[in-house]
């Protein structure tokens, strides 16, 4: 049984990546609903600025969609905190100039940029601005809650921040509030992820994850990333919440894949680490053979070099 539902998300997977499916994967709400916009002026960012200031927003864990320019803090009674970097913001401006073929005044479109910072780089600032969230109310699924219950001798698991993540040093996860997540299927696929990442510990299934690096350039955190993705897709096909997770996990792959020069070989190879991850949460130690099976090679019009 769960052979086989390793080899129907592994194919499904490679499918999503021949395809080339590469949207942006970001679960996790931020306040005022998550889309970018400037704090004083209100009006929100458009075009490639909601995806920049989202992407930085995402990566650096803020939890406002709020932004302002440094001048705007300080007329806010405010200031941006020592050692913050600012974001890009683009836009285009029409300069008045002259047509040299027809001696016209013409207008041409010239584009600018300026730097913004978050609210949560800021200290300071009047309070009447931040609007208060709205979440809806968070709705465990049934299996998924039991896979996470039923994993023995577990990391400890903390609620809070605007970001997830394992530390291998204290044997912790961090992961938001349920409520922060767009649905209940992407909170529990980003805890699969972190508890995957936790079999790694030494006192598991023990992948030097002490030793691996914390950059997109180290090869050893690019494939324990693959792996703990892998691990999350897994247990989320086990909680019947793969439709959805399984083509996030696929984008997801492909951006660190990508990193390793597109080696899809290694998305199989990943599988059998991976597998071996969600065993052990689910209490299934005894399929290590079976799973190398399904880690070896793949037909080569799966896997491309």
């Amino acid at each position: 049984m769960a052979l086989d539902i390793y080899r129907a998300v592994t194919n499904r997977i490679l499918e999503l990546l021949d395809q080339e499916l590469v949207p942006w994967r970001q679960p996790i709400r931020v306040a005022g609903g998550g889309m970018p916009s400037n704090l004083v002026t209100k009006m929100p960012y458009r075009g490639v600025n909601v995806f920049l200031l989202g992407m930085t927003a995402w990566a650096e864990g803020y939890g406002s969609s709020h932004w302002l320019t440094f001048r705007q803090a300080r007329e806010r009674g405010g200031y941006v905190r020592q050692g913050e970097r600012g974001s890009l913001v683009i836009f285009w401006k029409q300069h008045a100039t002259t047509d040299r073929e027809t001696n016209e005044p013409v207008n041409i479109p010239v584009l600018r940029h300026y730097r913004v910072f978050n609210t949560d780089q800021c200290e300071g600032l009047s309070k009447e601005a931040e609007e208060p969230e709205t979440m809806k109310p968070f709705e465990p699924i049934t299996e998924a809650k039991s896979i996470v219950e039923g994993y023995k001798a577990p990391p400890d698991i903390k609620h809070g921040g605007h970001r997830a993540f394992y530390r291998p040093s204290d044997d912790l996860i961090r992961v938001p509030e349920p409520e922060r997540f767009v649905n209940s299927e992407s909170y529990y696929a980003t805890l699969f992820h972190e508890l995957a990442h936790s079999t790694g510990h030494r006192s598991r299934l023990d992948r030097g994850l002490e030793h691996a690096g914390r950059t997109l350039a180290d090869d050893a955190y690019s494939k324990e990333e693959l792996i703990a993705e892998m691990g999350a897709a897994f247990l989320a096909a086990a909680a019947g919440i793969s439709p959805p997770t399984i083509e996030q996990s696929a984008s997801y792959i492909e951006n660190w894949s990508r990193r390793l020069r597109g080696d899809k070989k290694l998305v199989v190879q990943a599988a059998g680490a991976g597998q071996r991850a969600a065993d052990w949460i689910l209490g299934q130690h005894g399929h290590t053979e079976a799973i190398r099976d399904i880690a070896s090679p793949v037909p080569s019009t799966r896997v491309h070099d």
